[in-house]
Parts: C-alpha cells; sequence; structure tokens
C-alpha cells in the first residue's frame, strides 16, 4: 500500500478524486480525432501550436478525452508563451489520467511531447521561446486493460443501524466483474443514500467510503460505511413568501405532508401542487438539516407571487381555414383562495368576411384546493358562432366539473355540461339543447407542459348526453396518448408519437352536426383540407361520423442555437359505424421550423396530402405557437 498517486501496488482513492472523475464524464459535442487546433499568436510572445491527441481507438473515452484535454480547449482563447504552454502540458496528464480512471483504466499512461521533446527534457521552454516556430503539440494515451470491481461491501457505522440497511439492498448498479468506473461507484453511493431517505430516514449519509485498487490484479475493492440515521415524521410544514393567498389555503395543501413518514417523493409532490395553484412564480421545498424536539423532520415552502393580473394574445394561420386571432385577461388570486379568472375572445376565418367568420366569448374560473386542499372546481361558460364547412352553429355551453389528483399522476374531472343553440346548414339551424355528464381521467409525466420531450400524456373523456326534453341521447367518448422519447438524452433529437379514438354509441336518432367527428386539417391530419376526411353529402360538404382514429408521428431535432426542425406523418379516419375501420384513411406529410421562445417554440408547418380527393387544396400552411402536440 503506498500514497494516494496511483503508479504501483495498491492505492486508496479519495472521494475528491472519485467525483472529479465523475465530471469528466458529462458528454460534450468533440472535434473529430486526428484533426488540428490552431491558437493564433494574439498577445505577446504566445506561441502559435498544432495539438493532435492520437486516438485510443476506444470511442467512448475518446470522445472523454477530446472533453476534457485543457491543451486542446483553451488554445485559441487563451494563448500562451513558452513557458506558460510547459506549464499548461504539465498540467494536462492528471487531468487525463481521471477521465481514464474514470472509465475504469486505472493504470493508463499519458505521454506528451512539444516539438517533439518530452515533457520532460531539461531547458524545454527557453529552447521554445528561442525558436518563435510554431509548436507541434502532440498528446499520446496509452489506457492499459480495464480494472474490474471484486468486492463491494455496505456496512453500517453502528450495529442498531444494520436493520435498516437489510432493508434497502445491495448498492444499485455495481456487481463484481462490471467495470471500475468512478462514476457507477459514486452513483450507487447516490442510491443507498436515495433508497435509505425514501425508507424514511431523512438525515440518512455516507461516513466513509473505502475504495482500494489493486494494481497487479488489475482489480478494485469498494466498501461504504453508512449511517441511516432515525426513521422520521414530518414537522409541520411552514410556508413563506406569499402575502396575499389565504394562510388557511396554504396550510390545508401544506398540511397534508404532517407527521406522514419521511419521504422525498412526497415533498415534490406538494411542491408541485403549490406551483398548480396557478398564483406562484417559484416554489423551493427545504427539509431541515437536523430533527425538532419532537424528533420530527421540518419541512419549509418558500414562494414567491406572479403578478395578479395578465393579458395577451396569439395568432395562428392555416391555408385551408384562414387566421385566427385570441385575446385573454386573467385574474389570479380574484378573492385571496388562489383563485384564476380568465375571459378570452376568439375569431378564426377572419379573412372570409363577417358571415363566415367564427367568434369565440368564453369565461373560464378555477378554484382549487377545496375540501382536501387536492379538488379543484371548473367553471366553464362559452357563446359560440361557427361557420364551417361541415355545418353551422349558435351556441350557449355551460361546465362544472371538480378535478381530483390521485396517484400523483392521475387526476379524475366529473360534472354537469349544458349545451344549447341552434345547429343546421345553408341557414336551416335546428334546435339542439342536450344536457350531459362529462367524465375524464387525465394522466402526464411529460417534462414539459410546451415543449414535452420525454414523458407520456393521456387523456380520455366520456359524455352521456341526452335531450332537455327527455328523448333519447347518446354517449360520446374520446381518448388521446401522447408519448415522447429523447433520443439522445439532451433534448436534441425527439421522436413525438400521437394517437385518438374516437366513438359514439347509442346514437339511433342521429346525433347533432357539431357532436359528430370531423378530421383533416391542422390539430389532426395536416396536408389534408379542414374536416374533409369522411362521409361527405351530395354537394360534397362532410357529414361527420361516429367513429374516429388518428396517428401522428413527428422526429423533431434541434438545429443550432434556438432554431430546430421537425419530420412528420399524420393519418387520420372518419367512420359512420361505432368503431373505425379504416375504409377512407387519409394521410399527409411534411415539413416544420421551430424557434424557441420563452413560451413555447414557433411553429411553422408545411404539409402535403399523400392522396388527394377532387376540391382538396394541393398543400396546408400552418403557424402558430407550440409544438403541434
Amino acid at each position: 500500500m503506498t500514497g494516494p498517486h496511483f503508479a504501483e501496488g495498491n492505492h486508496r482513492i479519495s472521494a475528491a478524486r472519485l467525483f472529479l472523475a465523475t465530471l469528466l464524464l458529462l458528454p460534450t459535442l468533440c472535434p473529430a480525432f486526428g484533426q488540428s487546433a490552431e491558437a493564433p499568436a494574439a498577445v505577446t510572445g504566445a506561441l502559435p501550436l498544432t495539438i493532435e491527441l492520437l486516438p485510443t481507438g476506444i470511442e467512448r473515452l475518446d470522445n472523454s478525452l477530446l472533453a476534457t484535454s485543457n491543451l486542446r480547449r483553451l488554445a485559441e482563447p487563451a494563448p500562451v508563451d513558452a513557458f506558460g504552454l510547459v506549464a499548461r502540458a504539465g498540467a494536462e496528464p492528471a487531468v487525463l489520467e481521471e477521465v481514464l480512471r474514470a472509465e475504469g483504466y486505472w493504470g493508463g499512461l499519458v505521454e506528451i511531447r512539444l516539438a517533439g521533446q518530452p515533457l520532460g527534457t531539461p531547458g524545454l521552454a527557453e529552447q521554445l521561446a528561442a525558436s518563435g516556430a510554431p509548436v507541434a503539440v502532440q498528446i499520446k494515451v496509452t489506457p492499459g486493460p480495464v480494472y474490474r470491481l471484486r468486492q463491494i461491501g455496505v456496512r453500517a457505522a453502528e450495529p442498531t443501524e444494520q436493520e435498516a440497511l437489510a432493508a434497502i439492498g445491495p448498492p444499485p448498479g455495481l456487481a463484481a466483474g462490471d467495470a471500475a468506473r468512478a462514476g457507477a461507484v459514486l452513483d450507487a453511493e447516490a442510491g443507498l443514500v436515495g433508497a435509505l431517505r425514501t425508507a424514511g430516514h431523512p438525515l440518512a449519509a455516507v461516513t466513509a467510503r473505502d475504495v482500494i485498487v489493486d494494481h497487479d490484479a488489475k482489480i478494485m475493492d469498494v466498501a461504504w460505511t453508512l449511517s441511516p440515521g432515525p426513521r422520521a415524521r414530518f414537522a409541520t410544514p411552514e410556508v413563506t413568501g406569499s402575502g396575499r393567498v389565504n394562510p388557511q389555503l396554504l396550510a390545508r395543501l401544506a398540511g397534508r405532508l404532517d407527521d406522514r413518514v419521511f419521504d422525498p417523493t412526497a415533498v415534490e409532490r406538494t411542491r408541485r401542487d403549490f406551483l398548480q395553484l396557478g398564483v406562484f412564480d417559484t416554489v423551493r421545498a427545504r427539509t431541515g438539516a437536523r430533527l425538532d424536539e419532537a424528533g420530527r423532520l421540518p419541512v419549509t415552502f418558500a414562494t414567491t407571487d406572479r403578478p395578479r393580473n395578465a393579458a395577451g394574445i396569439s395568432l395562428a394561420y392555416e391555408t385551408n381555414y384562414g387566421p385566427t386571432g385570441r385575446i385573454y385577461y386573467e385574474r389570479r388570486n380574484v378573492f385571496g383562495n388562489a383563485e384564476r379568472l380568465r375571459l378570452e375572445i376568439e375569431g378564426s376565418r377572419l379573412g372570409l368576411g363577417t358571415e363566415d367568420s367564427n367568434a369565440r366569448i368564453a369565461a373560464n374560473f378555477r378554484r382549487p384546493a377545496l375540501f382536501d386542499g387536492a379538488t379543484t372546481l371548473v367553471v366553464d361558460a362559452q357563446a359560440l358562432r361557427e361557420r364551417l364547412k361541415a355545418y353551422d352553429r349558435d351556441a350557449v355551453v355551460l361546465a362544472a366539473t371538480l378535478e381530483h389528483p390521485f396517484a400523483d399522476r392521475w387526476v379524475l374531472q366529473a360534472g354537469p355540461v349544458l349545451d344549447f343553440g341552434r345547429v343546421g346548414r345553408d341557414g336551416q339551424l335546428d334546435r339542439s339543447n342536450l344536457v350531459g355528464v362529462l367524465v375524464g381521467l387525465r394522466f402526464d409525466t411529460t417534462d414539459s407542459v410546451l415543449d414535452p420531450r420525454s414523458g407520456i400524456r393521456a387523456s380520455a373523456t366520456v359524455i352521456p348526453y341526452t335531450g332537455f326534453d327527455g328523448s333519447d341521447g347518446f354517449i360520446r367518448a374520446v381518448g388521446t396518448l401522447r408519448t415522447y422519447f429523447d433520443l439522445r438524452g439532451d433534448g436534441g433529437s425527439v421522436v413525438a408519437l400521437r394517437g385518438t379514438l374516437g366513438s359514439i354509441t347509442g346514437a339511433e336518432r342521429g346525433v347533432p352536426l357539431d357532436k359528430r367527428f370531423y378530421s383533416g386539417g391542422g390539430g389532426s391530419v395536416r396536408g389534408v383540407s379542414y374536416q374533409s376526411i369522411g362521409p361527405r353529402d351530395a354537394q360534397g360538404r362532410p357529414e361527420g361520423g361516429v367513429s374516429l382514429a388518428e396517428a401522428s408521428v413527428e422526429l423533431r431535432q434541434r438545429l443550432r442555437g434556438s432554431f430546430g426542425m421537425v419530420a412528420f406523418l399524420d393519418a387520420g379516419t372518419v367512420g359512420q359505424h361505432q368503431f373505425p375501420d379504416g375504409a377512407e384513411l387519409r394521410m399527409g406529410a411534411g415539413l416544420g421550423i421551430r424557434y424557441a421562445t420563452a413560451i413555447g417554440p414557433l411553429r411553422l408547418d408545411l404539409a402535403i396530402p399523400l392522396r388527394q380527393r377532387a376540391g382538396d387544396e394541393s398543400y396546408g400552411l400552418y403557424v402558430g405557437l407550440g409544438q403541434s402536440f
């Protein structure tokens, strides 16, 4: 056993060294091996350089070495003279050796030559300065064999704590025979502490880490000493920072943690619940570093209020539907209980004149944290004027629903819906007065509301309708699933998938035109004319159907800075039977441009139909804010 410098024999590795080795594995875009990096002589005495890092033949290791090399990274922005170059080159082996060890190459060797001379050549800096010629810097890394894990141990700091360790199992992600990567060791350590915290031990900590490398046997032994600390419950949470929201409401929301066994996921879930009130810009959760006198863990939620008033405008455009504009005003924390009132005025098909344009005036009121602090009352009121290819409609729609989250990512909603007005064609509008009960379910694990890159977002809604006069009704059901895959883990390449199914049952006497299913255009099948998919009447107008199936796939690729590009394929069918049969499947494909902003990506999509019908547009252009789905 020798000191902490790795040469021969067995050595003990410091925590700082392991941590540094892990940091060096962060992925970075790198230039290819074999290319030279030149540094201009931008300061007095600075030497022009050509730097070559010879490839090891191991791609993963080569990328990490390139990303970490200070000689390459600092060559252009920070040129140096001969003495500075020798000093910088002298520090390079230690940096690259950490990369080797992070990848499991504990016996690797780093050699550096300046102008063909080994780094330790006497008087090297003076020779380079006297020459003044460009300096060829060559870095050669010999990784050697990969070292393997042999023994992996976990022990308790006190004998009485061994039972807590037995409950969490072995270190995650490590097994005898695996490559002895520093990052995997630290990940396993974090996993052990995380498992103890999840089991209710908020003060769990590593008191010692013993890592021994045997260079002769090419193996590593690692053992941890852990102190789980006591299993604790939450103290009554404290909420700070908000002087506007009713303290009783905030206490009710935070109070769901009171006296519960410690669970870090419960803290995060409560933090998200505070954010979802819609009245806070930020919410930070802090747990205490020690237990209080009662043996419970203090927890504090620090909040920052959002402005009470907000207003905005949004614009969108489709070639075969026309421009759409919406103006909204929002008042937050209306009565001091985190209520939100949103008023909207929207117009669409605005370029077709007053008679053919659509209008909507809407109000939405949300009152969160009712009953148990988790249920939200949502009241919607809309006045509609629709002039579409399929039908004309004048209506008022009222709805009052209760939304209740459960199982962390699920939301259940239910409540009555009133829909009364007139629907028809060619100026002949018939009465259509319906009452329904909405039952819905939502599930969301996505990482962003405006621009998701991973996770699943699903929703299903069922509304049984009947006439005000007790006439026969029908049941309208729609379900949509969206999922997102981050291909590289950095958000640069994302595959987005969407699928929708809809069905109407019990409609023996027919379904009002506005409750039938339609497809085509933005939001469904781009490139295909708006509402054009499905049955048509004798005049070629869409009649709608009682079943719907749609699917979309997008590849979203970030290009440079805020710009990105998408390629997409959409498909949809509308049928006259209860279940879609795909008899008239229509498809559209295209390309789009995205520009990222703080409120979501600006979207420009150009699509063409893959099978064009008579009277359809030959292409569709779509402009809007936010991803297409």
